[in-house]
């Protein structure tokens, strides 16, 4: 049983919010909200701030209405600027380069990036919640993929090695050291000294504490 978390669900489709609603509640965490339009999001946190009530985390869709473009995504920038502490995940049909960089453009802390066909494996979705709920980061495995490959044509992450590259997929993902040692089938200590290897590598010093993971991935959007 995960930490219970309170959630907003922005989803134009009754039918897949009520689902996200049902798969959260069966787990016991609390789905505070759901709305259909970016418009509604935007309104409902800003609510919910002025009682100082925010959720710790929305799950919300890129496209919704009125021009199923970007007002999912638009609507977590704004919100992610006015609630650095806010949590977001959002889900999208496609990867869309330019939305997961723009939402991984800002605060390290609380954002994740997920293709809606995740949801369907529901311990993996309801985990990447709520790590992004207590301030993590959750990145799908085919948004890595692309970033990785646009980032290699930069020459970005030359220097790695093919096993510091796969370690640092499953590192923009979300997963511990201990999670990636189980993927891998290698130890605890092979891990910790990849991870170390990417760091220096990247030239992310020791003084960037714990937020060098999410660091390492950003590395590869801003170059």
């Amino acid at each position: 049983m995960e930490d219970r978390v309170r959630v907003v669900i922005a989803e134009d489709s009754v039918l897949l919010r009520e689902g996200l609603t049902r798969l959260l509640t069966d787990r016991g965490h609390e789905v505070v909200a759901g709305v259909g339009d970016g418009d509604a999001l935007v309104k409902t946190i800003t609510d919910l701030g002025a009682q100082d009530q925010l959720p710790d985390v929305v799950v919300a869709d890129v496209r919704m209405p009125p021009t199923h473009t970007d007002e999912g995504v638009r609507a977590a920038v704004q919100l992610r600027g006015r609630f650095p502490g806010l949590g977001v995940l959002v889900l999208s049909q496609y990867v869309e380069e330019q939305y997961a960089t723009e939402l991984l453009a800002g605060s390290s802390h609380g954002v994740g990036y997920l293709l809606k066909d995740r949801v369907a494996e529901v311990r993996e979705f309801v985990d990447a919640v709520v790590r992004v709920a207590e301030g993590g980061t959750a990145l799908d495995p085919e948004v890595v993929a692309q970033l990785l490959g646009r980032s290699r044509k930069q020459d970005v992450l030359a220097n790695l090695t093919p096993r510091e590259r796969e370690v640092l997929g499953l590192m923009a993902e979300g997963r511990t050291n201990s999670a990636i040692a189980r993927q891998l089938v290698v130890s605890d200590g092979a891990v910790e000294k990849h991870v170390s290897n990417i760091f220096l590598k990247l030239g992310l010093s020791p003084s960037d504490g714990d937020h060098r993971r999410v660091l390492a991935v950003l590395t590869y959007l801003n170059s």
